[in-house]
């Protein structure tokens, strides 16, 4: 019955279930985040390792083999890809064969990593490349939580029952800035 969902999953989505790639050899830390649409390359996920509380965002993909030497010298390229613990890997970043991401690094969305990351850093662009520390990242905007709009706990979100009255109040108090959510 599992095979059966995982052949329609794969179907339906182009992709196999998370359960099916661990099986191949996946190897997954815990407290893992995987958001929607993520790619983890399944033709080869047994190169991919993440580390544990790791979060990779909408789209991300993932890839251990680059086959654009197949066509020229008649083999694929393959290289295990590492990606630390804590790890936070914005949305439709890629990430490509033969890197290691360190533990605590952000790697921005868009952003395509085709070289390692040390700990600590936070990489963006295309290619990434490492702009500041990730606790010079986390200073710059904690600091910036004592004047930026902000907005905790419940009913700020649409997923989390977004309250009457505070979309519109959010649109007003960001009209030209940025804020936080809780």
């Amino acid at each position: 019955m599992r095979r059966l969902r995982g052949m329609i999953y794969t179907k339906v989505r182009g992709y196999p279930p998370l359960d099916e790639l661990v099986e191949r050899g996946l190897v997954l830390g815990r407290g893992v985040n995987i958001t929607r649409d993520v790619v983890l390359d399944p033709a080869h996920c047994h190169l991919i390792e993440i580390g544990d509380r790791t979060t990779l965002g909408p789209e991300v993909l993932v890839l251990a083999h680059d086959a654009s030497t197949k066509r020229h010298i008649g083999y694929t390229r393959i290289a295990r890809v590492r990606i630390g613990t804590r790890v936070f890997v914005g949305a439709r970043a890629v990430i490509l064969p033969g890197v290691t991401i360190g533990d605590d690094a952000i790697i921005g969305a868009g952003s395509v990593v085709s070289r390692s990351i040390a700990p600590g850093m936070v990489a963006v662009g295309a290619p990434a490349r490492e702009i500041m520390t990730t606790q010079e990242y986390v200073e710059r905007h904690a600091a910036r939580l004592e004047d930026a709009p902000t907005y905790p706990g419940e009913g700020w979100t649409h997923r989390r029952g977004m309250t009457a009255g505070h979309p519109e109040r959010m649109v007003e108090d960001l009209a030209d800035t940025d804020g936080y959510i809780q």
